[in-house]
């Protein structure tokens, strides 16, 4: 998986580029993709929810051909996407 840090966006202290990578690369990261019927004539975006290997859980929009993902933006988890990261991998473990 390629990344392209290229735009605008470039990480920041509470989402370094490294972990972001890490975060799409964790096995039990969930990949949303929003109702394309909402924002028709919209460019994609995409949802990341991911743990790095330091440790914390990241939430990243991000925009993908396929091959690169760019990253549009990216923070730390909310408790109720930490809870709803852990439950939705402890479904697929089990």
């Amino acid at each position: 998986m390629e990344f392209d840090w290229t735009g605008p966006f470039q990480g920041g202290p509470g989402a370094p580029c490294k972990e972001i990578e890490e975060s799409f690369e964790d096995p039990f990261s969930l990949r949303i993709m929003p109702d394309p019927d909402e924002l028709p004539g919209n460019e994609a975006r995409y949802f990341n929810l991911g743990r790095a290997v330091s440790g914390p859980a990241l939430f990243s929009v991000f925009r993908t051909d396929g091959k690169t993902h760019r990253v549009v933006f990216s923070r730390k988890a909310t408790p109720e996407e930490e809870l709803f990261l852990e439950r939705k991998s402890a479904e697929s473990a089990a």
